[in-house]
């Protein structure tokens, strides 16, 4: 048919033309999707990564299958299925076990760090993989089967590199051969409900996931170039040892994709700022470097011509294009084949032959003929965002970009302002329908962001590649580089950060297809309303009131961007007039706020993100925290002390006794160091004030600590507090963590007694440590927060202690787990019951049990997860509770 097409004449030729071209270019990616996804699901790996599910003993597997009688060990048999060896077996309760084999493989990519990140209460280790293509796979050493034989496949896989192992393994380098014992992880089955956001999203690159067994036993070495590419990568991080951690984590990956040493909160303010295409590898650091040597866009594309150094040194269209493919090709090599790589290869390759042959540059012709290209040889680019993105922004720079740049300077805008801005208008469009599929939110400083970085791209660029060139020749010749590229790189790392501080840099929007859609819509209706704002081309007498539109549109744009509180205020209700007490909406973790003046409060514990404690406080408008009291050392709890600590002044950080887990307390150390607040050691029995409205006293931990409650939870830092006027006050029990042996010891120890004058303790010796808290926290700018600690730490004990007593309110220990003490519950019985806790999180937090108990005992239960943020208003006899609803967290 396309034959027919091709060779039919008659006035409809030209669409005939294009008709074959069509059905052509289909049954060609029909075919090479068939060729290269079959070895997804072709040999003994996928097999046994998508296991069939064995029912228990005794039922059977299905008519006619007869069940496996036990091998002579008692055990049971292994089968043999599909096209070649297996180790499958089952478990003791029937289900299958994760299988075990020796597979010999070539590494295809570098070692991929993956940071850590809160899991639980704890700090999740960071793990690695890699990229590999198994060529042949036998049974595991000791279960190998009578008459097994390997198999010869070709199987793409991905490695998950134990912590522990994780040292050979990163001094891999692509085309590596090598054998290794590994354990086949079964692909888990993906949740309808849950959405594309889903962890178990099937993989659509790697067959298998594989868990090796110890350490790999090379086979080969790598080939020649890549050999050359790590000794050059490795001489760039060499070089730049000796800079800042932002620039030494961010030049290695502006110039080849390097990630490795980026600090995390770094990488994160480049995503909220839409500048992570600069560590990504970008086909911007391809056309930089080309544009080096055969100079920029001709002025006039219908001539071919070339700049340059090529132009100036009167080098031949031929020699030059064969010395671009040459650097094209060590480019990809070095910089290793991502999918933006590929493209911007793909396309400067196809420009390169234009010129080589005398025919004009073309840009859109070149983009599609190479995108087709790329994707009839390797379909998986079809699938990859990196990939489509990439495509996407330089179609919005062919496209779009030269008209927009016309416009803005057809309105007498600079020749360089309109060009930044109308190319990088154009590349956000294109790329924001797609992004926002990816992270449902739309970047605000974005374009700004961009023009602000531009400066600093081109020169940080070229001067990282001149390190990286230099570095095997001489060591101090690309330091010196690396030094003049530190100036550029920082100012990167500055746009990034500060823009990513701004507390309106990202607007929530609606994910999937539909929000998507959505953004197209409002893209297209502001290119329709923006030119009439900009002016021009107009008669002089309306020039005024485009004046005010435009610097209306400017404030409206800084107020969304600074969301001032009292703003903030006035849009959403939040926080709501006279809060006493709020509980942030911070995912599976606890923050608490109490209010000590406006712009001033006590914080109880930093929850698990340091965004979403830096959003929360900046939403109640909190700049000073003369307190920090972190309940006890687990993630959930400590890893949003830098989003307490930004911008604000933090007088002293209160932890408990323990020192477990020994890592996270590590962390907290050196986050207080870093900005000079001083930490503190709680002690039962201390009495604090805040303000005319707040006081509180530490009933938990005791010292030395209770030997039937031990470990972290039970060491967390207890509070009794009263809230509001003298006359009426909320009383407020905080529980940290406590499980219910501590909490069977503090209903059994009651209240802390508190010291006659006569029994206080003598001030301490000269020269020795005092073993009580300070009595002033800090002076914030003629602010004061008194601390009468020294004076009431529980020291003699007491001839009966008083009990707890019943509160106004409670903060439910442990995210509202099965854990807890009824005993206390009932003599706190609380009115109302406060539980902080992730949507959807993985432990089945908060119980029903707790919720269903608290309900008995009289109690309004309210949880994060359902409402949003919470805060408690009113004093002891009107007790009332606002909500402010945000996205939701895991």
């Amino acid at each position: 048919m396309a034959f027919g097409l091709l060779t039919s004449k008659g006035p409809h030729r030209s669409i005939h033309r294009l008709a074959a071209a069509i059905l052509l270019t289909a049954a060609a990616a029909a075919t090479t999707t068939v060729l290269h996804t079959a070895d997804l699901h072709r040999g003994p790996l996928p097999a046994l990564a998508h296991p069939t599910p064995t029912p228990a003993r005794g039922e059977p597997d299905s008519p006619g299958s007869p069940e496996l009688p036990p091998d002579a060990d008692g055990q049971p048999a292994r089968s043999d299925s599909g096209d070649g060896p297996t180790s499958r077996s089952l478990s003791g309760d029937g289900r299958t076990a994760k299988p075990e084999v020796t597979v010999e493989a070539t590494i295809t990519g570098d070692p991929k760090l993956h940071g850590s990140h809160t899991r639980g209460s704890a700090l999740s280790q960071p793990t690695f993989t890699v990229s590999a293509l198994v060529t042949r796979v036998r049974p595991a050493a000791g279960i190998e089967q009578a008459g097994a034989v390997a198999t010869v496949t070709r199987t793409p896989v991905t490695l998950l590199i134990r912590t522990q192992d994780a040292e050979q393994w990163q001094q891999l380098i692509p085309s590596t051969q090598l054998e290794v014992q590994a354990e086949v992880l079964p692909e888990q089955p993906v949740n309808p409900s849950a959405g594309a956001s889903s962890a178990a999203r099937p993989r659509t690159d790697s067959a298998a996931l594989l868990t090796p067994q110890g350490q790999p036993r090379i086979l080969a070495p790598p080939s020649l170039p890549q050999r050359l590419a790590a000794q050059l990568r490795r001489g760039l991080r060499d070089a730049c040892d000796h800079l800042s951690p932002d620039v030494r984590g961010l030049l290695p990956g502006l110039v080849v994709g390097d990630v490795t040493r980026l600090p995390d909160d770094l990488a994160d303010a480049f995503r909220s700022t839409d500048l992570g295409h600069l560590v990504a590898v970008s086909g911007a650091n391809l056309a930089i470097i080309l544009a080096v040597l055969v100079g920029g866009t001709p002025a006039d594309p219908d001539v071919p011509g070339r700049g340059g150094l090529a132009g100036l040194l009167g080098l031949s269209f031929r020699t030059t294009a064969l010395l671009g493919t040459g650097l094209t090709l060590a480019f990809v090599t070095i910089c290793r084949p991502d999918p933006s790589v590929l493209r911007a290869a793909a396309t400067g390759l196809i420009g390169l032959l234009a010129l080589a042959t005398g025919r004009p540059r073309r840009g859109l012709p070149t983009l599609a003929g190479a995108v087709l290209i790329l994707v009839l040889v390797d379909p998986y680019l079809a699938r990859s965002y990196g990939f489509l993105l990439s495509a996407l922004a330089t179609a919005g720079l062919l496209i779009l970009g030269p008209r927009w740049t016309a416009a803005l300077r057809a309105r007498r805008w600079p020749h360089h302002l309109a060009s930044a801005v109308g190319a990088t208008a154009a590349a956000q469009a294109f790329c924001s329908p797609v992004t926002v599929l990816l992270a449902p939110r739309i970047s605000l400083v974005g374009i700004p962001c961009n023009l602000l970085a531009e400066i600093a791209v081109a020169p940080a660029t070229l001067l990282g590649f001149g390190a990286l060139a230099v570095a095997p020749l001489s060591k101090g010749a690309a330091e010196f580089l690396a030094d003049l590229a530190a100036l550029p790189v920082g100012w990167l790392a500055v746009v990034a950060r500060r823009g990513a501080e701004l507390p309106g840099a990202e607007l929530a929007w609606p994910g999937g297809m539909f929000g998507s859609a959505l953004l197209v819509v409002v893209i297209v209706a502001l290119a329709w309303a923006l030119p009439p704002l900009l002016g021009g081309r107009r008669r002089s007498g309306r020039r005024r009131p485009r004046v005010w539109s435009v610097i209306a549109v400017a404030v409206l744009l800084l107020i969304v961007l600074l969301r001032p509180p009292v703003v903030s205020r006035l849009a959403t209700g939040w926080p709501v007039r006279g809060w006493r007490l709020a509980m942030c909406d911070i995912g599976q973790g606890d923050m608490t706020v109490l209010p000590v003046e406006p712009g001033s409060a006590v914080v109880v514990d930093a929850g698990p993100d340091p965004k979403s404690a830096d959003a929360c406080l900046r939403e109640l408008g909190v700049t000073r925290v003369p307190v920090l009291i972190l309940t006890h050392f687990h993630a959930d709890h400590a890893e949003g002390i830098p989003g307490v600590l930004r911008g604000r002044e933090v007088g002293a950080i209160e932890v408990t006794a323990s020192n477990e887990p020994e890592g996270e307390r590590s962390r907290v150390l050196r986050w207080a160091a870093d900005d000079r607040v001083p930490v503190l050691r709680a002690e039962r029995g201390e009495r604090r004030t805040a303000g005319a409205q707040l006081a509180w006293q530490v009933v938990w931990p005791t010292s030395p600590p209770a030997p039937d409650a031990t470990g972290p939870n039970n060491s967390s830092i207890a509070i009794l507090a009263t809230l509001g006027p003298p006359a009426a006050p909320i009383r407020v029990a905080l529980l940290g963590d406590l499980e219910p042996p501590a909490q069977a010891a503090l209903l059994t120890l009651g209240l802390p007694p508190t010291p006659r004058p006569d029994e206080r303790a003598p001030p301490p010796p000269s020269g020795t440590e005092p073993t009580a808290v300070h009595a002033t926290v800090r002076t914030l700018d003629g602010w004061a927060a008194t601390v009468n600690a020294a004076d009431s730490v529980d020291r003699h004990g007491g001839p009966g202690p008083p009990r707890l007593g019943r509160v106004d309110v409670l903060k439910v220990a442990h995210h509202g787990s099965a854990n807890q003490d009824w005993a206390l519950m009932a003599t706190l019985r609380p009115r109302l019951a406060l539980i902080s806790c992730g949507t959807g999180n993985p432990y089945g937090h908060p119980s029903p049990q707790t919720v269903s108990g608290l309900r008995a005992l009289g109690a309004t239960v309210v949880r994060t997860d359902r409402v949003g943020d919470i805060a408690v208003l009113g004093d002891a006899p009107s007790l009332a509770v606002a909500s402010h609803l945000r996205s939701a967290h895991g």
